[in-house]
């Protein structure tokens, strides 16, 4: 199997250039965990992960006790808090190997990309284990039917 087995397809992209606060309406409004950070022609350049997210915005925000510095840092740019050493695979990646780069690089996440750099689609770690999980039901499944 390869990681276009198995990768999920629908992939929303913030601009360099658009505001944190964006970034953090998108990951409340679709409960996502990854972002692909866009530059020039499409091409991906960076990846923003809900954890990139916590580190950069101020625990006070949307609370009483929250200041103009707390709400300052909404406006702060996507290529000022995303990760830059992107590290991304092609559709026809065997997912044994995809799992070893995510591994290696202690990554949750891998953005699957063609040759001219455009993002379409993603794997997370979520996606290697609803697979995994779909293969030991069909594992037990038919070691079920071969008995009876």
């Amino acid at each position: 199997m390869i990681v276009n087995d198995i990768m999920t397809r629908r992939v929303d992209a913030v601009y360099m250039d658009d505001s944190v606060e964006k970034v953090r309406m998108l990951f409340d409004c679709h409960n996502y965990h990854h972002l692909i950070v866009q530059g020039d022609n499409s091409k991906c350049v960076g990846i923003i992960s809900d954890r990139d997210l916590l580190r950069n915005i101020s625990p006070y925000i949307g609370k009483i006790c929250e200041s103009n510095s707390d709400r300052a840092l909404l406006q702060r740019r996507a290529h000022q808090i995303m990760t830059r050493e992107l590290v991304a695979v092609r559709t026809n990646t065997s997912l044994p190997a995809a799992a070893r780069v995510m591994l290696d690089h202690r990554i949750s996440c891998l953005p699957v990309v063609e040759q001219n750099g455009r993002c379409i689609g993603i794997v997370t770690l979520r996606d290697f284990v609803k697979w995994s999980v779909q293969s030991m039901t069909q594992s037990t499944t038919q070691s079920t039917l071969k008995v009876a």
